[in-house]
């Protein structure tokens, strides 16, 4: 809900009407007009990037309860994004250790994160798509990544705003071709193409070296190989070019079905079991051809499944699992909860902001999917069994799940090198289809997954249960999942292998940061501060978040056992899956929520105290002792230059700390009559804060 104040009448010059309060005096509007016509702000293009429209005298609004402040400026649409160019640059937060992106700026949006735009007429907020008949006095812009932008356009001209919001309707919202794309008009000075040595660089499984090299590393090229019979893709075009498989299969066999019914190799346990993944047949309707493919499939099955020696479970993720649907289903709903326009709507939703998460089912569907990949763990390593993962194109769940099963088994894989080689792995080569899942080129929004998502959502379980396992950082995955929206990587803009070979140069996956100050040591200090933050989001989830079915015996039993145990962290890794373990991610979810900020909280800043308290130890005992060995009187020093822990945000390096609203109490049990204060006092225990969230 749009707090109240919104400036009124329609897009450009229109007069107001009489009921219209204005909340920014004509003062200031003068001011600003004349800050622009003394100063103009560069518009920083990438190669290859146009610019495509623009108004000037856009207010962009910083939301508060009361009343509406903002910044004058210029709102620009190229060929890339959407970018807003403030007048007042000195407002603009310059902390040094606050996150910063090479290519996206504070307010660029790029036109593949556009989720939903809408416009304000009348005080009315409306989805806005298509040819408008009437133009909005205030456009709100939801991005994938969360964020929300506000913009008034009421002291813009009227064929300005005409521009700029039919521009930017039409390049976020219209289908688009593939060749369209702003990936293709990207052109980067240096492009690195080199050979690299893959124990210390990102493997790109293009080649059929790197997939050697990796059946080398685990130790599974004993019964395992690396064929090149899709080699330019003339088998098909949905596999890549290389890939694994066992080695008593002909390669005759692969052929057959178009690499379906194949069985490809994922990963070798350090036991001799593997993790295998097939795609289905093409359903037929004819006896004879059903027939063959009935003894196609028994003489595959006979060359991977050889008891006592080689026994295979297979695992149907296109049955009885998570149907994509139900995926995209829980996300649309989940994420509804982060999009908020105002302090006002933030407090009007927080009262039943649990039974919302409760009822979106998002944690239950990353409960579900680490619950899988722990029966697929146990199998392969309590049981020394071949795992074999079976979906109709074997690159959504399939991604998915063995990936998961490969960061919980494989110390490798949770290394930032590791981990990079297994997205270009399972996902990438896997031909999982980040253009559809995506809707990158927005001609379907039914083919419109977040199954990677899901898939970092997951990983971040374990890198917040289990961080001194990891040698990256929440942060990390963060930037990766904003990634998938940035048109200058080919990685995350392709169906397949084939699809991006035939349409643009081989790039290295890299992502374009600044680094800022490295966080301290993971681990350090750990059991020291865990109490502090351990229950930041989780505390009170467990009323109502419950495992939905009975854990099967053999998996509790390993589940119960590996937990009861010390964790080591360059072995198997399983995470918590009880209700209460499962939490929601904080730094990528609620990173543009103000109100759900601790300034001064959070790992970070409770590690940064500790730092800071140690230092001022530290000084004082070197005080103390040059005292005791010199007789002389002490030199004053200059004071010491300590971390300022009480500005870093719980949510950091993502903060957003703008917006200032008093924080309202609010009863768990619904609005009842709260009574005077000394009866909140009195009932304190029975309300919920969001600090302790």
């Amino acid at each position: 809900m749009l707090g109240k104040g919104v400036v009124g009448g329609g897009g450009g010059t229109k007069a107001p009407k009489p009921s219209f309060v204005s909340y920014v005096r004509p003062e200031e509007i003068h001011t600003n007009e004349k800050e622009v016509t003394e100063k103009e702000v560069t518009l920083h293009l990438l190669p290859g990037e146009q610019l495509l429209c623009e108004a000037s005298t856009v207010l962009k609004y910083v939301q508060e309860d009361s009343c509406q402040h903002g910044v004058y400026g210029r709102l620009v649409c190229t060929d890339f994004k959407i970018a807003f160019l403030g007048d007042d640059e000195s407002a603009l937060d310059n902390d040094e250790t606050q996150f910063k992106n090479k290519v996206i700026g504070e307010n660029d949006i790029t036109l593949h994160c556009v989720d939903q735009i809408y416009g304000v007429f009348d005080e009315k907020k409306k989805p806005l798509f298509g040819q408008l008949k009437k133009y909005p006095e205030k456009l709100i812009i939801h991005c994938k990544d969360l964020r929300v932008f506000h913009f008034c356009l009421r002291y813009t001209k009227e064929e300005e705003v005409k521009r700029i919001v039919s521009g930017i309707i039409h390049h976020t919202q219209a289908p688009k071709l593939l060749k369209r794309l702003f990936l293709f008009s990207y052109a980067t000075a240096a492009q690195n193409n080199t050979a690299t040595d893959p124990k210390n660089h990102t493997v790109m499984f293009d080649t059929l070296k790197d997939w050697c090299w990796e059946l080398e590393r685990t130790k599974g090229n004993m019964k395992y190989k690396a064929v090149c019979v899709n080699e330019d893709y003339k088998v098909c075009e949905r596999l890549p070019a290389y890939f694994v498989v066992p080695t008593p299969l002909a390669e005759e066999d692969v052929q057959c079905f178009q690499g379906r019914g194949i069985p490809i190799w994922c990963w070798s346990c350090h036991n001799g079991s593997a993790l295998l993944k097939m795609s289905a047949l093409p359903k037929e309707q004819d006896d004879g051809i059903l027939q063959i493919q009935k003894s196609f499939l028994d003489g595959i099955y006979k060359t991977i499944h050889r008891p006592p020696y080689e026994i295979v479970k297979t695992e149907d993720l296109s049955g009885n699992f998570l149907s994509l649907q139900e995926i995209q289903t829980a996300y649309s709903k989940f994420k509804q909860l982060f999009l908020i326009d105002n302090s006002t709507e933030f407090w009007d939703t927080d009262i039943k902001w649990f039974s919302l998460l409760e009822s979106s089912s998002w944690l239950d569907i990353i409960r579900r999917c680490l619950k899988k990949a722990i029966e697929i763990t146990e199998c392969m390593e309590a049981q020394n069994m071949n795992v074999l993962l079976l979906e109709e194109n074997a690159s959504d769940l399939c991604c998915l799940i063995s990936s998961l099963v490969q960061v919980m088994m494989d110390p490798h894989c949770r290394t930032r090198i590791g981990f990079q080689s297994l997205v270009q792995k399972e996902w990438v080569m896997g031909g999982h289809c980040f253009l559809d899942r995506c809707n990158h080129l927005r001609q379907s929004d039914k083919e419109e997954v977040p199954v990677f998502l899901l898939f970092l959502d997951c990983v971040w379980q374990l890198v917040h249960q289990h961080p001194p396992a990891f040698e990256f950082t929440e942060t990390y995955l963060t930037v990766l999942s904003d990634s998938l929206y940035i048109p200058i990587f080919s990685t995350f803009f392709f169906n397949s292998p084939h699809q991006k070979d035939t349409n643009v140069h081989q790039r290295q996956l890299s992502l374009p940061l600044t680094q800022s100050k490295s966080s301290p040591k993971r681990g350090f200090f750990r059991e020291e501060t865990d109490h502090l933050i351990k229950n930041l989001l989780g505390k009170r989830i467990s009323k109502l978040i419950n495992s939905s079915d009975e854990l099967q015996d053999n998996f509790r039993e390993f589940y119960d056992s590996w937990h009861s145990k010390p964790t080591d962290y360059h072995g198997l890794l399983l995470p918590h899956i009880e209700g209460p373990e499962i939490r929601v991610w904080a730094q990528r979810y609620l990173r543009w929520i103000p109100e759900a900020q601790i300034l001064g909280g959070g790992t970070v800043a409770t590690m940064s105290k500790l730092l800071e308290m140690m230092e001022e130890v530290q000084s004082l005992q070197e005080k103390i002792e040059e005292r005791h060995h010199s007789q002389e009187a002490p030199q004053a020093e200059p004071p010491c230059l300590l971390r300022n822990s009480a500005r870093l945000s719980s949510l950091f390096p993502f903060a957003l700390l703008q917006r200032h609203s008093s924080k309202p109490v609010l009863p768990t049990s619904g609005w009842k009559a709260l009574g005077d204060e000394e009866d909140l006092a009195k009932r304190e225990d029975e309300f919920v804060d969001l600090g302790d969230v």
